[in-house]
């Protein structure tokens, strides 16, 4: 019997590190980073007090994490991303605005909260723009499918809240399918919801919205 290698929603890019990037990354992941291990994190430990934890999947370059992790100082915050040069910007980042509230995984988000993150633990888990793989043969690698959701929704604390978005309307409605469908998650609007204040508008999504394109959140409570 084959063993056939896990469907990744990403694909690793070689990317290149700005000098900044990369002195940020040499300097500052030994400091935030958290290094993946298949046991559960103490949060308390890593970032050295007791707060609320929210998860972000995808960080990317760190812009929309570094800014709410900046209005935010009373929540921790685990980013998680798997390519280094977005690593690296976002460290830059927290070196600049002397956050101390972020802490950074480089490594698969499934794997990260399946074998990391204590059940019951979060108080939201962000995924924002995630890739739509929009070519129907690609849909597989789409990282909001049934069992992502089911695991999402097993590591947020009741109250928790699951907050997708994304700027591809069919990827939309299939995210709001498949949360719609996962129990002990409740939708917290009719359909999809106003864009949350919390949620800063990134240089990216102004530039679509200039240009006609749409936006959708969605975003789930834990029952």
């Amino acid at each position: 019997m084959t063993n056939h290698p896990p469907i990744r929603s990403y694909v690793l890019r070689q990317g290149r590190f700005s000098p900044g990037q990369q002195r940020a990354y040499a300097e500052l992941l030994p400091r935030f980073g958290i290094s993946y291990e298949a046991k559960a994190v103490d949060f308390d430990q890593a970032f050295g007090r007791h707060a609320p934890v929210v998860v972000e999947v995808g960080s990317g370059m760190g812009e929309t994490t570094a800014r709410i992790a900046a209005e935010n100082p009373g929540t921790d915050y685990l980013a998680i991303e798997v390519h280094a040069p977005g690593v690296g910007s976002l460290l830059k980042q927290v070196g600049e605005a002397g956050l101390t509230n972020v802490r950074v995984v480089r490594h698969d988000a499934v794997e990260v909260l399946r074998d990391m993150i204590p059940a019951g633990s979060l108080s939201a888990i962000h995924v924002f723009f995630p890739d739509p793989w929009p070519k129907k043969r690609h849909h597989k690698r789409r990282l909001l499918q049934p069992d992502f959701a089911m695991l999402a929704a097993a590591r947020l604390a009741p109250g928790g809240m699951l907050h997708v978005a994304t700027d591809w309307q069919e990827y939309a409605d299939h995210v709001l399918a498949v949360l719609s469908a996962t129990p002990g998650l409740a939708n917290t609007v009719e359909g999809f919801a106003p864009r949350p204040a919390t949620r800063p508008e990134t240089k990216f999504e102004k530039r679509g919205i200039k240009l006609g394109h749409g936006v959708w959140d969605i975003v789930f409570r834990k029952a």
